[in-house]
């Protein structure tokens, strides 16, 4: 049986956890980090938060097991997980979640929906530090946010 799921999404941490992020993950059902999270003690306080943690390798990464690309299904919407955005929607995936930039984004390309939560550290063009919840319907009806951190 399938059920609104609820994930918290973060990028760029940059070797900082700021308090604000532990209670913004509470009630997640899922914790996905979009890489550059530099030191891996700040993954391990991450996990501490409870639920399960999926993370992406970014460029500022220098652990060569995390993965650089991860494909993921939650109520029939197929995700993709990476650090640094392509530059073409990929086949066979609906949502493409991506941080690298630093700036938050939500936009369509060739029927693929690109999402990015902003950074968590060191935001970009003026964007605010910032989070994503990202929220699936049993039925695939998915909602997007953005939680600001100032």
């Amino acid at each position: 049986m399938l059920r609104t799921l609820r994930i918290f999404v973060l990028a760029d941490t940059h070797d900082k956890l700021p308090a604000k992020i532990e209670p913004l993950a509470a009630g997640a059902d899922e914790i996905w980090h979009l890489g550059d999270v530099c030191d891996p003690g700040i993954l391990q306080a991450i996990e501490t938060f409870g639920p399960p943690v999926t993370i992406v390798r970014g460029n500022c990464d220098g652990q060569p097991d995390w993965p650089l690309v991860v494909d993921l299904k939650r109520n029939r919407i197929r995700f993709r997980l990476v650090h640094i955005p392509p530059d073409q929607a990929p086949d066979g995936v609906d949502v493409v979640l991506h941080g690298h930039t630093h700036v938050p984004r939500d936009e369509r390309v060739a029927g693929v929906r690109f999402l990015n939560p902003g950074c968590v550290t060191r935001p970009n063009r003026g964007a605010a530090p910032s989070v994503g919840i990202l929220e699936i319907a049993a039925e695939g009806k998915m909602t997007w946010r953005l939680q600001t951190l100032r």
